[in-house]
């Protein structure tokens, strides 16, 4: 797609701890949630909401189930409660994308969940929706190409000028396929912690990150304080671009 919405990385995951070592990076946009899976760890599903929207989250989606009315009543309920930051999950069925129709129309973003084609994806836009989820992993599974279909339906919502309906690629098991679906036309795309944390790794970057505390040693070993590696020093004033670290260094060595 070309209508130049910038790239967005959501976590998904009910485990707050997760969230709140990754948010502080400033490179996650929103998250994904599973209330099935926030039971499980014992807790209710709007104190995690409650708790996503207090450390600034802009973009929680909140799954509804039922049948259309029930979607409606509560994910109308939801929006009342959690205001902006809500975006109600409903699945690709009939009475999912109905409620979907009704709550678009009231202004609330909604995420068509459970996409598993093109055809999918056009009546899920139809319906008003903000994003439409396919599930690349579950795909795979199935014998069929989940980044194929991503690329399907965003070539479909290019030729058909689709702007107001975004991409949210889901099910991602790995790296690469964060990669291949932004490359194949997603706008989003969701992973687990885990897969957000191996984005950061490449054996290069290590290596280099090697060689620079090397340099690093031989230029503070002669004289001045000691400021242990360039990784620990790095690590010790978190978000400074690398010429306002060496400042440091250079005014506690004068």
């Amino acid at each position: 797609m070309n209508d130049h919405t910038p790239m967005k990385i959501f976590l998904d995951t009910a485990d707050t701890s997760a969230i709140h070592k990754y948010f502080p990076t400033g490179l996650i946009d929103g998250v994904t949630t599973n209330p099935t899976l926030i039971m499980k760890s014992g807790r209710d599903p709007e104190d995690v909401y409650q708790e996503l929207k207090d450390m600034g989250i802009s973009d929680i989606s909140m799954e509804v189930v039922g049948n259309s009315s029930e979607m409606i009543a509560e994910g109308s309920r939801l929006y009342e409660k959690f205001g902006k930051c809500c975006t109600v999950k409903v699945p690709c069925s009939p009475e999912g994308l109905y409620a979907c129709k009704q709550l678009s129309r009231d202004l609330i973003n909604v995420n068509v969940t459970l996409i598993f084609n093109a055809a999918q994806a056009i009546l899920a836009h139809k319906a008003g929706a903000k994003y439409v989820s396919p599930f690349v992993g579950r795909l795979d599974d199935n014998s069929i190409s989940g980044l194929e279909v991503v690329r399907s339906i965003a070539d479909l919502y290019c030729r058909q000028g689709v702007c107001s309906t975004e991409i949210l690629a889901a099910s991602i098991r790995d790296v690469h396929r964060v990669t291949r679906s932004f490359y194949n036309g997603a706008h989003i795309v969701t992973m687990p912690p885990a897969v957000f944390g191996k984005m950061y790794n490449h054996v290069l970057t290590d290596k280099g990150l090697e060689l620079f505390d090397e340099d690093w040693s031989k230029v503070t070993s002669n004289s001045g304080p000691s400021f242990g590696s360039f990784s620990q020093l790095q690590e010790a004033n978190p978000g400074n671009e690398l010429k306002d670290v060496m400042q440091k260094v250079r005014e506690c060595s004068s």
